[in-house]
């Protein structure tokens, strides 16, 4: 059997269908695929290098662009030369805001259900420059080296105005958002300043977490094609649909003459939504009226895609003599642009995690001339946590009291600020099986207690949460063939997480068939529409409609079945689907194959469809995913140099549908964490408001030799509340590593280190 053989593809137009083999375990199917550790069936695709990716999708008659960045903040072009670049061979077409189609602005998240820009600012309509790295000019060339060549020619001159490029300065003029994801951005129950005044035990610090940028293996890449008014666009994205919208909006044509086709994305973490290539590529591509494939650099990421915004944060925690919290503060600021509406919900994990008597709480933005930033794996969450979970260890190391011991006493029975019920909510056992698979009982309490030479040794713990969200909107399609294989179509996203994986493991459960009799098709808006990857929600929401579908399914079915079936007489809340088609839950000997059931109605094949319920369940229970995140590091005395040597992360997210693409959806989102922690940080000029190291060379991420072992567990212990029982599990990882991290380095050194990244020159 040759390693396609396992994951079949077949392309409908530019459709991927996923089929896997029967699987290699025979268990897989007798006693049900979810939870089974079922390979992802688009990795051999992707192995031997048959999947095909944006900037990979081939036309006849392509175009190469590069795109031109501005080099000032804040001001206008004065002039733009670009003569000699359109005279340099192969070059067909220069387009700057001189010659660029008209486009109305794009909307931007929250001022419209369906907007997907990053900003609300005109793309190249005009001579203004908003902040330094604007894309100003797109050229296009039969190559790609023709075009990047081309690029360097274009001369540029500039009026300069002032900018706000400093965080300190534009701190001095911060106001509350708007909204902070749909919660006021300030809370405050009772008056936790007096209580922190009074309290027996308190800490009252600073953190600051610096600017980041996403760095996906897969560039942002985008190739489009024009065919009179209808627009195709191959993208690299986690949001087909809201990204047809808001180009069929720009470009003042219907959304059903947009088509997005997003089959494969090489990484995406929140960076792959609607930015400025698509637009620029679409609006070139009009121009020439030829296909056009552009391709951001590494660096044209830097400069057009944004990432995690900077934060100063203030936590304050007063204790009783108890250990219980008499106060909860959590406060403080974080840059962002008047453009677009993402403030960093880093008060968010203040919110649900412990019970206090007196909490506030209060974000501001600080308005900076600089790329809109945008949401990054665990938005808010990843950074807010290592502010909260690093006050706590100090609140703990006052006490003179276990980390561990000191959550405990304040585990809330119900959510400290919204009053709610959980929905489910394990995290003491997360923390006792953490634990215990760490060894947190041979831990010393005292800092700099255990060394190896020169090498100090030091454990810290630290709580990972991340809200459930389910979102409405996702709606499945499902054919049934006379062969008794099963179609599942909708427009969701594969970014490498598993997810056509698992919902064939679902879909092959729910419809009582083998894993190899399901296929999935994805990643195109003519298909159901999908919701986006992101915030961890995608699963429960395919999960919710596919059931959805499945449902409409079987009330067809039993209609076809008529009275000649042994199925006849009974309702649909009576069946269950197993062994290939419907049987009575009561009496197993009524049973029907769906091909029996086809065969006799004539009918070559039976589809249905059908949108998930709206996700009432959110507005019932305060519903979170948790963890317990365990680390050991040892720091050199010497140097300074820092080695995380082993974590373990023990998760309560409800049922783990794949074992295996859940164990690398955790360790990837703690190896980003150690990143976030130890060596991440974009170099921001406030001189000029330019990104200073807008490359992998100078932008440090995690490589093989900072990643010790990492141990992963989770509680598996459904939440009744949610479709399958499963929290998304994307971006829960990467919280709560930055302060395990942080605290396990003052176990180690004494030193206690509130801004990230915590660099060698700051443990010296």
């Amino acid at each position: 059997m040759s390693i396609l053989d396992s994951a079949k593809q077949a392309v409908i137009g530019a459709v991927v269908r996923l089929t896997p083999d029967a699987p290699p375990d025979p268990l897989i199917g007798r006693h049900g695929a979810v939870g089974s550790q079922l390979s992802r069936i688009d990795g051999p695709l992707k192995v031997v290098g048959k999947a095909r990716f944006a900037g990979e999708v081939p036309y006849d008659d392509l175009l190469y662009a590069a795109v031109l960045f501005s080099t000032i903040a804040r001001g206008r072009i004065t002039a733009i030369d670009t003569a000699v670049a359109e005279a340099a061979a192969g070059v067909t077409l220069v387009m700057s805001h001189r010659n660029a189609p008209r486009m109305g602005a794009p909307k931007i998240f929250g001022e419209s259900p369906m907007a997907a820009g990053p900003s609300n600012l005109p793309v190249m309509q005009d001579d203004r420059i908003h902040w330094n790295g604007q894309p100003i000019a797109v050229v296009l060339a039969e190559t790609q080296e023709q075009a990047d060549h081309a690029k360097s020619l274009i001369r540029v001159s500039y009026q300069v105005e002032p900018a706000v490029t400093s965080f300190e300065a534009a701190k001095a003029n911060s106001h509350p958002p708007k909204s902070v994801l749909g919660e006021p951005p300030e809370m405050e129950i009772g008056d936790a300043e007096a209580a922190l005044a009074d309290a027996a035990f308190k800490v009252d610090a600073t953190y600051r977490t610096p600017r980041h940028n996403h760095n996906a293996i897969e560039l942002h890449a985008a190739t489009v094609a024009w065919d009179g008014d209808n627009l195709t666009i191959h993208d690299a994205s986690q949001m087909v649909h809201q990204t047809a919208w808001t180009i069929a909006d720009m470009f003042g044509i219907s959304e059903d003459q947009v088509r997005v086709l997003s089959p494969f994305v090489g990484g995406g973490f929140g960076g792959k939504c609607m930015w400025y290539h698509q637009v620029l590529a679409a609006a070139a591509s009009r121009l020439a009226q030829r296909p056009v494939r552009l391709v951001l650099s590494r660096e044209g990421v830097y400069r057009a895609v944004g990432g995690r915004t900077c934060t100063e944060q203030r936590v304050a925690l007063g204790a009783k003599a108890d250990g219980t919290l008499a106060a909860l503060i959590h406060t403080g600021v974080v840059a962002m642009t008047t453009h677009n509406n993402c403030p960093e919900q880093f008060s968010f994990p203040a919110r649900h995690l412990y019970a206090a008597d007196n909490i506030k709480l209060a974000q501001a933005v600080a308005d900076m001339d600089m790329l809109a930033n945008t949401f990054m794996r665990a938005p808010g969450e990843s950074i807010g946590t290592f502010a909260l979970e690093s006050a706590i260890d100090e609140l703990a190391t006052a006490m003179d009291l276990d980390p561990v011991e000191l959550r405990r006493r304040c585990e809330p029975d119900k959510d400290p600020t919204s009053g709610q019920e959980f929905s489910s909510r394990h995290i003491l056992e997360a923390y006792r099986r953490g634990a215990e698979r760490f060894g947190w009982q041979h831990r010393n309490l005292a800092p700099r207690s255990s060394r190896d030479g020169d090498w100090l040794i030091g454990h810290g713990v630290a709580t990972a949460t991340y809200p459930y969200y389910r979102m409405p909107g996702a709606g499945a399609r499902i054919t049934l063939s006379a062969d008794g294989h099963a179609l599942v179509q909708i427009a969701t996203h594969e970014m490498g997480m598993g997810t056509a994986t698992v919902q064939v493991q679902h879909a092959a459960d729910r419809l009582g068939l083998p894993v190899h009799k399901v296929s999935f098709e994805y990643g195109d808006t003519t298909l159901p529409q999908g919701t986006i990857a992101g915030g961890s929600n995608q699963t429960a929401s395919v999960v919710a409609a596919v059931r959805a579908a499945s449902d409409a399914l079987f009330d067809e079915l039993l209609r076809l079945a008529g009275n000649a079936s042994p199925l006849a007489g009974l309702k649909a809340d009576e069946l269950e689907a197993r062994d290939e088609g419907l049987a009575s839950v009561q009496d197993q000997a009524r049973s029907e194959t769906y091909a029996s059931i086809l065969k006799r109605a004539g009918r070559d094949e039976l589809v249905a469809e059908a949108a998930a319920p709206p996700p009432l369940e959110q507005q019932k229970y305060s519903m979170h995913s948790y963890g317990a995140q365990f680390c050991e590091i040892r720091v050199n005395e010497v140097t300074g140099e820092a080695r995380v040597s082993r974590f373990v992360g023990s998760f309560d997210t409800g049922r783990i549908l794949n074992p295996k693409t859940a164990a690398s959806q955790f360790r990837g989102g703690i190896i980003m964490g150690l990143g976030l922690a130890l060596t991440e940080e974009t170099m921001f000029d406030e001189r000029s408001g330019r990104i200073m190291n807008p490359s992998l060379a100078e932008y440090h991420v995690p490589v093989h030799l900072d990643v010790p072992h990492i141990d992963v567990i989770w509680n598996d212990i459904p939440d009744p509340h949610s479709p399958l029982g499963l929290h998304g599990i994307g971006e829960i990882g990467i919280t709560g590593v930055g302060a395990a991290v942080a605290n396990a380095i003052h176990n180690a050194t004494g030193k206690r280190i509130r801004e990230l990244p915590i660099t060698l020159d700051k443990l010296m």
